[in-house]
């Protein structure tokens, strides 16, 4: 069976296959929708320094013949012909791709995939659908890439331009079009361990419920075999709707239609089955005390007793002559109670009969995912729920600085590297304890941020100024400029406090623990320090300490005598965690 990836899965191709000689299929399609499906063959730094491994319509195979275009076939939109072992050693990576030639979205698509078929027998599928894409033109599928070893990658990322967008961001050159015969079919070609036998093969379930049924045909040879009819012309699915809903069809879990056929609800009879017989009634047909009882608190596996005869009386566990339980409650006592939510035994049920149990009926997985879909894109920054935030990297291309570990999910292109606060920042960290570790995010694409399940805050500045202890920083724009400060302080000899303070135009990302409160500055606001989480820059804040000689003459304190007293003019403001760090 083929293993059924999901975006963003990636694995060793030696772990799907020990087979070299690989088939790529590819099926998208949509009403009045026409794509052009390639294979850009990049080298290390992943660019198309080589224009003769552009594998598409006008130039169908490589040099060297590793990398092939098969054509539409068996099912398949477009199908390739991969030899791993053939691709030179400059060649780093295959990336499949679609693009849209002429009017249209990718939105607009049915249920489609990419697949891999070794020897006969499909290893490996991603299944997408219309409803994971927005205003795109193009989608990057999946890719081939050389870590040590070959590997491929369920990419599933939308792009917007067409081919010539996907050409120019591989670093690869547009040239004008020009009228080229259509490329001559590629011959039938033996290969063994890459055809499929003799005999029409099963095809792997599918996990998507598509619009139209595609029936799924095993891949070929390279060609059709001999003496098999010609591939039928795949209908197009049917429209999608206008707002379609994510996660609509259960690609995770198990085909909706198991081979045996539709399994029909807990509590209702299959086809051509008795239904069973109600509560203390034996099934019609069924020798009423003929049949061994399953014994009740027996283990698995262990043999049922025969019952005896009917009209004599039940042997206790243990035989004749073992301590007396209440028939039926093993190991019950009498006069005990039976257990909670159960019916003594021998009584009977409110009404003769057994209270029913609700069967079927409870929502589907779509239903139960919607609230939790991905929140809509546009935006730079977007929470996903009060926890987990978004940063589109391609908004803009302005880089995100980001404590070090919080990223939990990222999609596209994104590079991640060690940020630096130099051998200054170092000393100044240590010494003030306001030093962050934080990692640089440059590239295209989004960047899930969270840590330790904490409540995230973007605070959007423009131009003005905000005080936020190093602690509580989890990502921000790197156009904002930070700096320690000092917190002067009486009343304690020497006593300072730092802090951080951001200055500029963009994004700060605060995270606190648990639901904080924002309250104006007055003469007599006065705040832990250790439960501050940021002010306005325009603060003026002291340390207040209710530190004497009369109080520290004697043993114990209350625990709060070093306070933040924080004065300023209206429109000022505290934020304070309901924790203390």
């Amino acid at each position: 069976m083929a293993r059924e990836f999901q975006r963003g899965h990636k694995t060793k191709i030696g772990d799907l296959t020990a087979g070299t000689d690989l088939y790529v299929g590819v099926q998208i399609a949509g009403p009045g929708l026409t794509f052009d499906i390639s294979c850009f063959g990049l080298d290390a730094d992943e660019r198309l320094s080589d224009d003769r491994y552009f594998i598409f319509f006008n130039q169908p195979k490589s040099p060297e013949e590793s990398i092939q275009l098969l054509g539409e076939q068996a099912g398949d939109s477009e199908s390739f012909r991969v030899t791993l072992d053939k691709i030179p050693p400059h060649i780093h990576k295959l990336s499949f791709t679609a693009a849209l030639d002429g009017a249209g979205q990718v939105s607009q698509i049915g249920p489609g995939y990419i697949r891999i078929v070794a020897g006969g027998e499909e290893v490996a599928r991603y299944s997408f659908t219309g409803s994971e894409f927005s205003t795109e033109r193009a989608v990057m599928l999946g890719d081939f890439y050389l870590k040590d070893v070959w590997r491929f990658a369920a990419v599933g990322q939308g792009f917007d331009g067409g081919l010539e967008a996907l050409l120019k961001n591989f670093g690869g050159e547009v040239a004008e079009e020009a009228e080229a015969p259509p490329a001559p079919p590629v011959a039938a070609q033996g290969a063994p361990g890459f055809a499929p036998p003799p005999g029409p093969a099963a095809p792997a379930p599918s996990f998507g419920a598509p619009a139209t049924p595609v029936p799924q045909q095993p891949a070929p040879d390279f060609g059709p075999p001999q003496g098999a009819p010609p591939a039928a012309p795949q209908p197009a699915p049917a429209p999608q709707p206008t707002a379609p809903q994510v996660h609509s069809a259960p690609t995770i879990a198990a085909p909706l239609v198991p081979p045996g056929g539709p399994v029909p609800p807990p509590g209702v009879p299959a086809p051509g089955q008795q239904p069973p017989a109600p509560y203390g009634q034996p099934t019609p047909g069924q020798d009423p005390y003929g049949q061994p009882q399953a014994a009740s608190g027996g283990f698995p596996g262990q043999q049922a007793p025969q019952a005896p005869p009917y009209g004599q009386p039940v042997p206790p566990p243990g035989g004749y002559g073992a301590p007396q339980s209440q028939p039926g409650q093993p190991g019950q006592f009498p006069g005990q109670p039976a257990p909670y939510g159960q019916q003594p035994p021998g009584a009977p049920y409110p009404g003769g009969q057994a209270p029913a149990v609700p069967q079927g009926g409870g929502p589907g997985l779509g239903v139960v995912l919607e609230k939790y879909k991905e929140a809509p894109t546009g935006q730079r920054w977007t929470p996903q729920n009060s926890k987990l935030i978004r940063v589109d990297l391609g908004v803009d291309g302005q880089p995100v600085l980001a404590r070090q570990g919080s990223m939990v999910l990222y999609q596209g292109k994104v590079d991640f590297s060690y940020k630096g606060a130099g051998f200054r920042g170092r000393i100044v960290g240590n010494a003030t304890g306001q030093e962050m570790q934080l990692m640089r995010c440059t590239g295209q694409g989004q960047v899930f941020f969270a840590e330790n399940s904490a409540h995230v805050h973007p605070i959007e500045l423009q131009g003005d100024a905000i005080c936020v202890s190093a602690e509580s920083v989890l990502a921000f724009d790197e156009s904002l400029q930070h700096e320690v400060r000092r917190i002067e302080g009486h009343g304690i000899p020497g006593g300072a406090l730092f802090t951080m303070q951001f200055q500029g135009s963009g994004t700060l990302v605060v995270k606190t623990q648990g639901t904080p409160v924002v309250l104006p500055v007055t003469p007599t606001t006065f705040a832990d320090a250790n439960a501050i989480v940021a002010w306005s820059a325009a603060s003026q804040v002291i340390i207040s300490s209710q530190v004497s000689l009369r109080r520290h003459a004697y043993p114990g304190h209350s625990g709060e005598t070093v306070n933040l007293q924080f004065r300023g003019a209206p429109g000022n403001f505290i934020v304070v965690q309901p924790y203390e760090v």
